[in-house]
């Protein structure tokens, strides 16, 4: 499967669906229920999450305490905030 790269529209949609559905517990990139499952660059690595196929996977399914959002957001919803988690990893979520 070839995935395109992100457009700046892709991340710019990424990152209104994520205030909306995702900075309650990632605001800035942290965690405030499981501390070390941040979405810094150094945890997305460790917990071998830092691609697009692993964070929309997540995102679509949950896990553990990661609530499933494939009933709330569409595949290209999930694909924008997917992008523009990857994208804000590389920046150390400095906007």
């Amino acid at each position: 499967m070839v995935t395109q790269p992100a457009t700046a529209a892709d991340i710019t949609n990424g990152a209104k669906i994520f205030d909306i559905q995702c900075a309650g517990c990632h605001e800035n990139g942290g965690n405030i229920i499981r501390r070390g499952k941040t979405l810094k660059k150094k945890a997305l690595k460790k917990y071998n999450m830092d691609s697009l196929e692993a964070i929309t996977s997540i995102v679509t399914n949950g896990k553990s305490n990661m609530s499933a959002y494939k009933d709330r957001l569409t595949t290209e919803e999930i694909e924008n905030v997917a992008a523009y988690v990857l994208e804000q990893a590389e920046k150390d979520w400095r906007k």
